[in-house]
């Protein structure tokens, strides 16, 4: 499969490592152009760098994982009718007040989908440190798997990337649809905790819409 990713931050390189030793062929892209990418085609062997557009058009499965405050920069068009996953968070510090979002009332990847009105978004690699993707990752069936939780309104797609995320050595736990994905955003017991397919249940139960935990630090990008 081709997977195109949007943003060359820890995030995304952390990802194409894990697709790259899955067997899929993967192109990494950053705002600033794939000249600006020679240190990330040196240190993970295998990977394509392009433009964030060739990016779009290259993958079957897409990854955004940039900085939240800059989803509406990404043109639409580039990603209709792909499957994309959305790895971001929002942060007030870096990404500016966001109204809706401190109201609690709607969610970071409601936000996405309603921008990329013609993909499909699946939630999903948001709630781990990008250190911890290839260090977690572990063969199916492990007693120390790690589980991430996974949202989308389309089971189809959801299914797509539960499936991959198996490949990359997590379980995954479906947190129901994009207006439940608050429950693995920020400030949440689920958010960057490694937990196994229970404890990530529990987690995920657990939260409470307008309860906000401690400050965690964002995951590096």
């Amino acid at each position: 499969m081709n997977i195109g990713i949007i943003g060359a931050g820890f995030i995304g390189r952390a990802v194409a490592q894990l697709a790259l030793a899955a067997g899929h062929e993967v192109m990494l892209s950053n705002s600033r152009g794939p000249q600006t990418m020679s240190s990330v085609v040196s240190g993970i062997r295998g990977v394509q760098v392009g433009t964030a557009q060739e990016a779009a058009e290259f993958g079957e499965l897409v990854l955004l994982a940039i900085p939240f405050e800059h989803y509406p920069s990404v043109p639409a068009q580039w990603l209709e009718g792909k499957i994309v996953m959305d790895a971001n968070n929002y942060y007030p510090d870096r990404d500016g007040r966001i109204p809706v979002l401190d109201r609690f009332e709607t969610t970071t990847s409601r936000l996405v989908a309603e921008h990329l009105s013609q993909s499909t978004v699946v939630k999903a690699f948001n709630a781990i440190r990008a250190p911890e993707l290839t260090q977690d990752a572990r063969s199916r069936g492990a007693p120390d798997r790690r589980a991430l939780p996974v949202a989308a309104d389309d089971p189809v797609a959801k299914a797509h990337v539960i499936a991959l995320l198996d490949e990359f050595g997590f379980d995954a736990v479906d947190a129901g649809g994009l207006d439940e994905s608050w429950r693995f955003e920020r400030a949440k017991p689920a958010y960057c905790v490694a937990l196994d397919k229970e404890g990530l249940k529990a987690a995920l139960a657990a939260a409470e819409r307008e309860v906000e935990l401690p400050p965690v630090a964002p995951p590096k990008r």
